[in-house]
């Protein structure tokens, strides 16, 4: 690889982790190993080709350029940490994953906890995206989960914050957020 491929590969992982929190090599191995995938099945789950897959991972490409593959994406992070913390089995890893190659997507803006306060704002749901990104991106789940059991003794509530956005399932940390709100 020559001096200019080198910098437009650094240059793509370096969006990668402004869009999505960290390079996608680092995420899609995550999710490989986590969830006992190998690249041609993980590229199918997401609806990629295994071509597509290995740019996005190598950093030849930058984005991905298909909202449903994105979300689809997010459901495969949520799916790896519930099989992490034991709350769901291999078995129902593998037809979850089905359910997942087989959703369609849909609008980033419906669903639970979409909510704006007006035009332009964000949602409930993507800030909470956004802050359990951001604690994904420092620490792996298992490493939360002793930061918050450590931290629970003296400082219940930030312990919590640590569970629930650092290793627990979206559509928890929405409800959490929204009991805080006001």
């Amino acid at each position: 690889m020559d001096a200019a491929q080198q910098e437009a590969t650094a240059r793509a992982r370096e969006l990668q982790r402004s869009w999505y929190g960290e390079p996608l090599g680092a995420l899609f191995r995550r999710l490989i190993d986590d969830l006992g995938l190998n690249q041609a099945r993980l590229a199918a789950v997401l609806g990629l080709s295994a071509p597509m897959l290995s740019q996005l991972m190598s950093g030849q490409r930058a984005k991905i350029g298909n909202p449903a593959v994105v979300q689809r994406v997010q459901a495969l992070q949520e799916l790896a940490v519930q099989v992490a913390d034991g709350s769901v089995s291999a078995a129902e890893a593998a037809d979850r994953m089905d359910e997942v190659k087989k959703s369609q997507g849909g609008s980033v803006l419906t669903g639970t906890g979409q909510t704006t306060t007006g035009p332009g704002a964000p949602t409930v749901r993507r800030v909470v995206r956004e802050i359990q990104s951001l604690l994904r991106s420092v620490a792996a789940a298992g490493d939360i989960i002793d930061a918050a059991d450590s931290l629970a003794p003296a400082h219940p509530e930030l312990a919590e914050f640590l569970r629930v956005y650092g290793a627990g399932r979206t559509a928890d940390a929405v409800a959490h957020y929204e009991s805080h709100q006001n």
